[in-house]
């Protein structure tokens, strides 16, 4: 006697479908958790006050590149790690030589590029020598002998007669500077990590609808 199993449906097919399933439901999850927590990311730091362009530094993508997985896998990072960082974490930032930071105040202006002036550059530019004043009470100081031009800015004085003429503080000097905790990105991380098998429960269902 010779026996024969038919089974039906195909189980062979019904399994490597599932599997399929599988896959597409993993690396839709992995995406849509990738784009959600850049988001986040870019929402805390936009809220923060630390502008679009610090914002739009944020980047996802999923792996793999192409295709789907059961072992997709999503990556959320900035393009500038150090400053997004210092404002994650808070840090304490002292001068790299051991002597002063100089911070400078609104009458130093802006760099070249739109960033941080140095005393350095600012001599440079403003063809005026610093002077240092020290105070046993608050951060001493850089200032110039010169005047605050109509923009609010220290410059050299024209006037040969002095009037107009006043110390102009440049820059604050302090021998550290405790950088304030702005961004909690970890909470917005273990938030997209926790949503992670909702997300694939929710593909898997849509995807047999």
């Amino acid at each position: 006697m010779k026996l024969g199993l038919d089974i039906s449906p195909d189980l062979v097919a019904l399994m490597a479908a599932e599997v399929k399933a599988g896959e597409k439901a993993v690396s839709a999850a992995m995406r849509e958790a990738g784009t959600d927590l850049k988001t986040a990311w870019r929402g805390q730091i936009t809220q923060a006050g630390l502008g679009r362009r610090l914002s739009n530094s944020i980047r996802s993508q999923t792996y793999p590149r192409s295709g789907e997985s059961l072992k997709a896998a999503a990556l959320v990072w900035s393009k500038a790690p150090v400053i997004v960082g210092a404002h994650d974490t808070g840090p304490l930032i002292r001068s790299k030589d051991g002597f002063w930071l100089a911070i400078p105040t609104p009458a130093a202006g802006r760099g070249l590029r739109g960033g941080r002036i140095t005393p350095g550059e600012w001599e440079r530019r403003r063809g005026l020598r610093l002077r240092f004043v020290y105070r046993r009470r608050g951060p001493s100081l850089l200032v110039a002998d010169g005047r605050l031009n109509n923009r609010g800015l220290g410059v050299a004085s024209r006037s040969k007669t002095g009037r107009g003429r006043s110390t102009v503080p440049i820059f604050l000097l302090v021998p550290q500077v405790k950088l304030a905790k702005r961004l909690n990105l970890a909470r917005d991380a273990e938030r997209a990590q926790a949503a992670v098998p909702a997300l694939i429960v929710a593909n898997w269902v849509e995807d047999k609808l």
